[in-house]
Formats: C-alpha cells, structure tokens, sequence
C-alpha cells in the first residue's frame, strides 16, 4: 500500500478542532490540489466561499442546524455549484445563457463534489482534519444572502477545516462485494453484506467515544428515509436558475 492509498484509507470526519489558524499558503495548496480534479469539459463549474470571519461562521453553524464545529473551525469552506461564471464567459464572447437544463446542473454539482474531495484529500496531507456540513442546505436561502451568492450559484454542502483536537474511531464501511460490481449489476450480495454490515456498524455505535446506541445501518436508513427532507430544494433551486427545462 502506498502513501496515497494509506492516506485515503485513514480518512476519519473531524469536529473538534484546535484553535491554531490555518497558514495561507496551506489553504492556496488544498485549493489549488482542488482545481486539478477532474472537470467536466473543462468547465470548472464550481466556485469556494472561504469563511474565517466569525460572525458568519456562526451563522452560519446556526442555519446549519446549530452545529457548533462550524463556528469553532479556523475556516469553514462553503463547495458552490457555479454556472454564473460560465454566464459571464458566455456573454464575454456574445454567446447564449447557460440552458438551465438537468444536465447542467448535475455537471455543476459533480464537479464541485469532485474538487471538494481533492481539498479534503489534500487538508488531510497537510495534517488537517476536514468534515463535511450537508446541514448547509437546510436554510440555503439565507446562505446565499449571507454569503452574496448570484444566480445560478447555489451552496452544495460546507466543509470545516482545521487542526484535529480528537482521534475519532474510523466508521466502518459497507463490506466491497456491495458496492463492487463486475460487469454488470449484482444485488445477491445484498442480504449478507447488509446484515455483515450492520453487525459491524452495530458494535461501533455502542462503542464510540461520547456515547453508545444499540442501532444499526439499515435501522438508520429506514428512519432516515422514512422522512422526507428539505422539500424546499427544488423550488429554491429553480428559483436560483437551475432545472427550469
């Protein structure tokens, strides 16, 4: 195994970060090794809000849904899928508007979840600890106030960034012969890997640091998905300009 894959495979969220800045030069190289992910034509659609001041941190953990991580990170890292800057580039050139097609929507939002990655992979190199705020999309109205976003610009998840202060247990993962596939589509492996899983799962819930639950994968998800969540998103999202086909 070389560095890299060991690298990756370490991977653990960090919430509790020491209060040590994070130098310049660290933060250009993590967006930098950002850029270079692969990008859809080229298109680079996406743009990074980085947050340090901590007014909006906060209010932003508040709008997040009271995580307080996000106010207590040095910067907290807000991945937007751009189709604003392709409008400019357009326009430069007297071309037509972006087509607020499903396509380009799902080209935008790939790309930024692409880029985001590198950043985490990068952070992690650098001895930063990273985690991810899908939260930031419980109020993304307000998030795109907050933080000055045109249209065609929308708030895909947050990532907090900072030295680790924790040594969280790695989370298990599904067993491989789930998600692996060869050739063509295969769910046999499902009622075993699922029950292998949750039996893991299980015995890292009781056991984690903070405070045990008697639960499982598949108990999680049922309730999870037996709820629906931020029904909000599609209407704010035609309204930032995206999916009006």
């Amino acid at each position: 195994m070389n560095e890299t894959i060991a690298l990756l495979n370490r991977h653990r969220s960090i919430r509790r970060f020491k209060p040590d800045p994070i130098p310049e030069e660290h933060l250009h190289a993590i967006i930098q090794s950002a850029q270079r992910a692969p990008t859809s034509s080229n298109m680079q659609a996406y743009s990074v809000i980085a947050v340090t001041d901590p007014d909006k941190k906060a209010q932003l953990a508040q709008l997040a849904g009271n995580q307080a991580y996000v106010a207590e990170c040095p910067v907290f890292l807000v991945w937007c899928a751009d189709l604003h800057r392709l409008k400019a580039a357009c326009e430069a050139e007297g071309g037509a508007d972006v087509p607020p097609t499903t396509e380009m929507f799902i080209i935008a939002t790939v790309d930024t979840a692409l880029a985001a990655q590198n950043a985490n992979v990068a952070a992690e190199s650098l001895g930063l600890g990273a985690c991810c705020i899908g939260g930031i999309r419980n109020n993304p109205g307000q998030v795109c106030e907050l933080l000055a976003l045109p249209d065609l610009v929308y708030p895909v998840f947050g990532m907090c960034l900072g030295y680790p202060a924790e040594e969280p247990t790695q989370r298990p993962r599904l067993p491989m012969r789930a998600v692996l596939h060869r050739d063509r589509y295969n769910d046999a492996s499902y009622p075993d890997s699922i029950a292998e899983y949750n039996g893991r799962l299980r015995d890292y819930m009781l056991t984690r640091k903070g405070g045990g639950r008697d639960t499982t994968w598949s108990k999680e998800m049922a309730a999870r998905l037996g709820k629906n969540q931020r029904l909000h998103m599609k209407p704010f999202l035609t309204n930032r300009g995206f999916l009006r086909e």
